[in-house]
């Protein structure tokens, strides 16, 4: 018979069609992967682990999710593609059995105001149509509820063709629910004059305190010489009409000192020269001005709900879609479920679902006009969870990035059985982990390293996690590592006092935090710790935050360039050749005149995928030819900017090219365990646990006395931990304070001393339930910190 004849496979062989149950990977070479060859399980829950920096996220984000991602926008016509992001493909040889990915990411969300964690769901829109209906009075359609959308009403004539042309009157109202002041921003803007001007002091003096204001300035002599005011008389004694013309005159064609120019109030002119500007583009001491001269208050009108009069009067009994936004989800879930109208009762079920998954999520502690700008990492991925989790699609692969950031051992048990039951459903769960937690409850493990950056991007094991606790790799090693509670603590060498600490949910909080040692500030997700930490420590000189809040940095942007490292760089290489520093910035002079400093040449396709192509010119060098021919210490520009920190540390610490300022940089990036980074590596590449990282390195330059940390365990290996609490030990050893927020067993036990929030979240914590040392806590055992401590610590 010939292999092409069918014959009958009988009623228990398994189809082809089911065959197709690995992901194979052949040859991914993506950033530092090093040929990386594997075949991943489908409908399992894979783990991903390996020191950061090994090329977990290049292989599972940037190859694996990134082809499926890719395959997919393919399938929609040229028209379509031309308006979404343009994917390359991916460096590998072979991708065999993608199916479709949902990347569930830490990108943080929006900070526009606008976006709320209900606009971010479909919880408000649900609300909305709920209101709609049973809301009394009745003030219109859904959209009469949305504070996005403001109230229009207009009328024109409109040409019909019916035979003849002739105009109709046409009349057009749209009904919106957003406030009028604030324009659904919820806060209102005032510009503090005091941070303006000294009123004590006339112009001549110098009364004028905005930066580029100086006596002898442009600005300045707009004012002096306006002839409206008088610049020999203190401001405190202006008339109306003076004060008037100076701070709010509109805009005006006058000559001054011989020059056609236009003069305008000084309120509108900072307004259009620096408040309208991007703030994060701006000079340091001028975003430090508008910080201190730009006050935000709830908007006086909707009182900070966002919404116009009309949609507030309209209730459900006593509730308005105003009061139901500001509610606790928790327990605005309690109260959908006491609605019973039959007339809505699909709408209602989706309701109960959408909130009772925020619940379940460990998120119950939100409001829905909490805004999305607002949530950290981990709360952003998690509210992207939720509308996964009633998905009705099946064998879909989620890729999960660090899920259990920003939660607390009890938490961590939640969201392991969320990510159990996405598998059940017959879904492939790739996770890229850290916690032992986590990864205990993997079906396969994947370890990549065996180092970090260039050493790293090799697969040092696969298996089960029986099979990785023997195999000896990095991770095998260090997986059940336990740190110990310290038996002497430090002694504090004084304190700071908070007293009656109510940002948020806290509730009239008195703690005194001891300086001088470790402290770490614990308790579940949503109980104020970062509350506490940032709403009442004063942010004064002595204060050093690091917090998570992403680096804001283009392409061009590399280490070098954030820490500072690259001013004395360029400086040794200007003095090395007597040339000009701009010549080594290929943001500057140096830059290759082809691709402008870039390295390579982005080209728009139009309808297909653009492409990023190494510059032929200076082969991806980012230098022009004859920047490269001067050389410090034997090496060119390119070829330091293209060394590790380990390396660059060696090369600037003695011989010709020792350059003491770099050096200090440099070992304040090693300490922080980014000796593997280059130089020149652009920061859109490196991970949150990378930046959070290269933010403390920055920072340590400081001259604060205290240090506030926001999770820097996030993104870190259990190997890395290590080193982490030795650098804690060290900021503390040479006289700093140092207050942790962290929810990892390891930094707590290493404390010098604990304050313990909770004992839940949202309005059923914002207590202090402990304070103390590790080792009363785990004596105590009174807290659900103090349980997870003991059973960590095996006591």
């Amino acid at each position: 018979m010939s292999k092409d004849t069918r014959t009958d496979p009988g009623p228990f062989a398994p189809h082809g069609a089911d065959s197709h149950d690995l992901i194979r990977v052949l040859g991914a070479r993506e950033n530092n992967l090093k040929d990386v060859s594997i075949e991943i399980p489908k409908r399992r829950l894979t783990v991903f682990t390996g020191v950061s920096g090994s090329g977990k996220s290049s292989l599972v984000f940037d190859t694996i999710a990134a082809e499926s991602q890719r395959l997919i926008n393919e399938t929609y016509s040229s028209f379509v593609q031309g308006f979404m992001p343009t994917l390359a493909r991916p460096e590998v040889d072979v991708l065999e059995g993608l199916t479709t990915a949902i990347i569930v990411d830490q990108q943080r969300m929006g900070a526009d105001p606008r976006s709320t964690v209900g606009t971010a769901t479909d919880a408000n829109a649900m609300l909305r149509i709920l209101f709609s209906r049973l809301g009394e009075p009745h003030i219109g359609p859904p959209s009469a509820y949305a504070f996005n959308v403001p109230s229009v009403s207009a009328s024109g004539a409109i040409t019909v063709e019916r035979g003849a042309k002739k105009a109709v009157k046409a009349t057009f109202n749209r009904t919106g629910g957003m406030c009028v002041r604030c324009e659904g921003r919820g806060t209102v803007s005032d510009i503090d004059l005091t941070q303006l001007y000294d009123d004590s002091k006339s112009l001549d003096e110098g009364a004028i305190t905005i930066p580029g204001y100086g006596s002898d300035g442009w600005n300045m002599r707009l004012y002096k010489e306006s002839g409206l005011v008088d610049p020999a008389k203190p401001i405190r004694r202006y008339t109306k009409k003076e004060l008037h013309d100076f701070l709010h005159h509109e805009p005006t064609r006058m000559k001054i000192a011989g020059i056609n120019m236009t003069y305008e109030g000084l309120i509108p002119r900072i307004q259009k020269s620096m408040l309208s500007k991007d703030k994060e583009a701006m000079q340091p001491h001028i975003r430090a001005f508008v910080d201190r001269a730009v006050t935000f208050a709830a908007c006086p009108e909707c009182e900070g709900t966002r919404l116009g009069e009309g949609a507030r009067s309209s209730k459900i009994g006593r509730i308005s879609i105003a009061d139901a936004c500001a509610m606790q989800i928790s327990d605005l879930a309690a109260w959908v479920r006491e609605l019973d109208e039959p007339s809505v009762a699909p709408l209602l079920s989706a309701l109960r679902q959408t909130l009772d998954s925020f619940v379940e999520i460990g998120l119950g502690y939100l409001a829905l006009d909490r805004p999305a700008g607002t949530l950290s990492g981990g709360e952003a991925q998690r509210v992207k969870m939720i509308r996964h989790l009633g998905s009705s699609l099946t064998d879909v692969t989620y890729v999960f990035d660090e899920p259990t950031a920003g939660l607390h051992p009890h938490d961590i048990q939640r969201m392991n059985d969320l990510l159990l039951r996405l598998r059940d459903k017959g879904n492939t769960v790739l996770v890229v982990e850290h916690k032992p937690e986590t990864i205990v409850i993997a079906d396969h493990v994947v370890d990549l390293g065996p180092g970090a950056g260039t050493g790293g991007g090799s697969v040092c094991f696969e298996g089960t996690v029986e099979e990785l606790r023997n195999g000896g790799t990095v991770t095998g090693r260090h997986f059940d590592d336990r740190a110990k509670v310290k038996e002497t603590p430090r002694e504090p060498t004084g304190t700071l006092e908070i007293r009656g600490a109510s940002a948020n949910n806290l509730r009239d909080v008195d703690v005194d935090i001891p300086l001088g040692v470790l402290v770490v500030v614990t308790g579940v997700a949503g109980s104020g710790k970062s509350s506490l930490v940032h709403g009442s420590i004063p942010a004064d000189e002595g204060v050093v935050s690091v917090d998570q809040a992403p680096i804001r940095g283009s392409r061009r942007s590399n280490p070098a360039t954030y820490t500072g490292l690259l001013d004395p760089i360029r400086k040794a290489f200007a003095k090395a050749n007597d040339v000009k520093p701009a010549l080594f910035s290929a943001n500057s002079e140096g830059a290759c005149p082809t691709c402008n400093g870039a390295g390579v040449i982005y080209t728009d396709l139009a309808m297909m995928a653009g492409v990023a192509t190494t510059c032929e010119d200076c082969e991806g060098k980012r230098f022009d030819a004859s920047v490269l021919e001067y050389h410090l210490g034997g090496r060119d520009i390119s070829e330091v900017l293209a060394m590790s920190v380990d390396e660059a540390g060696e090369f600037f610490g003695a011989g010709e090219a020792q350059t003491p300022a770099a050096q200090r940089i440099l070992a304040r990036l090693a300490d922080v365990g980014l000796g593997y980074l280059t130089l020149g590596q652009p920061l859109t590449t490196l991970s949150g646990g990378e930046r959070q990282r290269l933010k403390l390195a920055t920072h340590m330059a400081d001259k604060g006395g205290v240090y506030v940390l926001d999770e820097p365990t996030t993104g870190l290996h259990l190997a890395d931990v290590e080193q982490l609490l030795g650098l804690l030990d060290r900021l503390v050893d040479s006289g700093k304070s140092v207050i942790v927020v962290e929810h990892h067993q390891a930094v707590m036990a290493h404390a010098d001393w604990i304050i313990d929030l909770g004992p839940g979240a949202g309005h059923d914590g914002g207590r202090l339930v402990f304070e103390g040392t590790p080792a009363d806590l785990v004596a105590a055992r009174s807290t659900l910190t103090g349980e997870h401590l003991a059973a960590y610590v095996g006591a």
